[in-house]
């Protein structure tokens, strides 16, 4: 395992000291350098000196630099550490043919679980792995929990040899590594007493489980026949659940700790918490606090008056359709804008699949063409992979051009970013 320079920062530190792309870092102050962590953790120091691989011969670098400087390297990825479970509800397994080959990835990596907040299981973690996570502090790390019954959790992760999870975390937490946990909860299999148990165990572990996550099960049309999704009854049941042990926390400890994912809300047709319920939001990725989020700023957001005449449009899943509707009611008082907005039935993976970041953009345009005379169209960014304008079935956002006709743009999901896509985000022709 090498760490190799993938780019070099113009005009960094690295760069004026001689430091090329191509370079594999051997050891940084006499520290063997496997990764980005270990490049991260050892260069920290204001005196760095880089023992460095090139062309078959060694280097040897030494930088001086202050606090905070950084040095202008970037690595390339390393190789992932995949998932050797068989989860009854995975959702790479309910993936059609056909999409991007990083989507049939399942990584159940500590480091990406560190690095970028990915849910990992600890299922495949060696003893050298775990004294690096405590000798490192990769901290906050975040643990996909499910149920605390060991015999449950190995049937729901299909992995007879998963390890005792409350020994794992009773391990970590025990040299202060903090956990965000989840549990996905799969109607008749761990929610009820078990998730009220399961959440009691985490809560033995406050500080360091810092925030427990309940989300429902996601299932697409090609999921298996042993998971039943989450009714509106199963939602109901969940929220009066998790309840119980969110007051008594709060009274304990002035923290609730766990939190309950939007769609539970949605789906038992309930109102949200106050946002304040929601803390600094640990668990937001995870579609915890998202549309109480929105809808906070939404209220508070300054409208103008009045707008060159144009027509917008945009669109989103139906588990959201409701919100946004309420926030263009407001919008559309704007003297001049013409907005409307669309329901997106998710044709690609079922009608069970109600979530905006997995609308595809074969659907968008099913939904959309002949439909709608708008000038510009406002593409939520929550549906795009990450840095790119690509969608999860590799339609980009020039294809939506090409087949509706009209300016498409990508935007950010919050209603400040929906009001600068509407006042300046496309190039408007009058």
């Amino acid at each position: 395992m090498q760490a190799i320079i993938s780019n070099i920062i113009e005009g960094s530190i690295a760069q004026n000291a001689g430091l090329e792309k191509g370079d594999a870092i051997l050891s940084i102050n006499d520290n063997p350098v496997r990764d980005v962590i270990d490049y991260m953790f050892y260069s920290r120091d204001d005196t760095v000196s880089l023992k460095i691989q090139r062309a078959n011969k060694t280097h040897l670098f030494k930088i001086r630099k202050k606090e905070g400087d950084y040095l202008g390297i970037e690595l390339k990825p390393s190789r992932i550490k995949p998932c050797r479970n068989k989860c009854m509800f995975c959702f790479v397994d309910q993936l059609p043919k056909g999409l991007r080959k990083t989507l049939y990835l399942k990584d159940d990596d500590y480091r990406m679980s560190f690095i970028h907040g990915n849910y990992i299981t600890l299922t495949n973690l060696s003893d050298l792995d775990k004294k690096r996570i405590i000798e490192q502090k990769l901290s906050p790390l975040y643990i996909s929990v499910h149920t605390t019954n060991n015999e449950l959790r190995r049937k729901i992760l299909g992995n007879p040899k998963a390890s005792d999870i409350l020994q794992e975390l009773r391990n970590f937490t025990a040299h202060k590594i903090r956990i965000h946990a989840q549990i996905v909860v799969c109607p008749g299999l761990n929610d009820g007493e078990e998730l009220l148990k399961t959440i009691k165990d985490l809560q033995k572990f406050y500080p360091y489980v810092a925030s427990i996550a309940v989300v429902p099960v996601g299932l697409t049309k090609f999921k298996k026949p042993n998971i039943k999704p989450v009714e509106k009854s199963d939602a109901v049941k969940v929220i009066d659940t998790v309840k119980q042990a969110r007051i008594r926390f709060r009274k304990r400890h002035g923290d609730p700790v766990v939190y309950i994912a939007d769609e539970f809300y949605i789906k038992a047709d309930l109102p949200f918490p106050p946002l304040k319920d929601y803390g600094d939001l640990p668990q937001i990725e995870n579609g915890v606090g998202l549309v109480p989020l929105f809808l906070n700023a939404a209220k508070k957001i300054k409208l103008p008056k009045k707008i060159e005449p144009r027509r917008v449009a945009t669109f989103t899943g139906a588990s959201f359709m409701p919100y946004l509707e309420e926030f263009a009611k407001r919008l559309n008082t704007i003297e001049g804008l013409g907005l409307e907005i669309f329901r997106v039935e998710n044709k690609f993976f079922g009608s069970t699949v109600t979530v905006a970041g997995l609308i595809t953009g074969k659907d968008i345009v099913k939904t959309l063409a002949g439909k709608t005379k708008a000038d510009c169209l406002l593409v939520p960014n929550v549906m795009l992979r990450y840095g790119t304008d690509v969608f999860i079935d590799n339609v980009t956002l020039k294809d939506l051009e090409e087949c509706l006709g009209m300016n498409v743009q990508a935007v950010d999901s919050t209603p400040e970013g929906l009001l600068k896509g509407i006042t300046n985000g496309c190039k408007w022709e009058n």
